[in-house]
């Protein structure tokens, strides 16, 4: 492996294509423009992998939306459990639901990013730079 240009994890959490490591899965997003921090590519603009193999493909990744919500909700009660132990149920819950909100396009993007990694894997011959280097 050639340092961490190969690494699986830096391309989930970078949200690369998990076939080359190198196109992005997703569109720029604005915030002044808050639908486009949900805009997938339909494929990778470097090896040409498709970002949506098939309709659906991404029902899997609610799992996993679920699961880094449900870690969310708990760090976000126990700091708050923490560093203001007289708490609310009101202020729990403008607590939580302000946290899910800001986190939303992060987990959304992991979420995908580590669905489709699973079952694309990577490819050294999809790699452009490799091309190049061994020239």
């Amino acid at each position: 492996m050639d340092g961490n240009k190969d690494s699986t994890l830096k391309s989930i959490l970078s949200c690369n294509c998990p076939k080359c490591h190198h196109g992005k899965m997703f569109e720029k997003g604005r915030i002044s423009k808050p639908s486009s921090l949900f805009s997938m590519n339909k494929r990778c603009e470097n090896c040409h992998q498709s970002f949506e193999p098939e309709p659906g493909f991404y029902f899997g990744a609610m799992f996993i939306s679920y699961a880094f919500n449900t870690a969310l909700f708990i760090t976000v009660w126990i700091l708050l459990k923490t560093f203001y132990p007289d708490y609310s149920l009101t202020m729990l819950l403008i607590t939580i639901s302000l946290a899910a909100i800001l986190a939303l396009p992060m987990i959304f993007r992991l979420s995908r990013s580590i669905w489709i990694a699973i079952f694309i894997p990577f490819k050294k011959e999809s790699d452009p730079s490799r091309d190049q280097s061994a020239a």
